[in-house]
């Protein structure tokens, strides 16, 4: 199981934390990964900056503009789930 946490602490909230969250939510229905993904919310992951979200994939940090989220999913979260 492939866990990725998105934070939704005030300064990644004003940085697209939910539009990265929805995105992902998309990306998992459209590859129907409901079974090998578990996608969570987290308060601040002491991160901040200014520029995107933070992001967690198995407790590698990241940070992910909304504009490039469809893009990390791709490159970072659908090669784990591969079997």
């Amino acid at each position: 199981m492939i866990t990725v946490k998105i934070c939704v602490g005030t300064n990644c909230h004003l940085n697209g934390g939910y539009n990265v969250i929805s995105s992902f939510q998309h990306m998992i229905e459209e590859y129907d990964l409901h079974d090998k993904v578990v996608l969570e919310a987290s308060f601040c992951m002491r991160e901040c900056s200014n520029s995107g979200a933070a992001v967690t994939v198995n407790d590698v940090k990241y940070r992910v503009d909304p504009e490039r989220s469809r893009l990390f999913f791709k490159e970072k979260v659908l090669p784990l789930t591969i079997s």
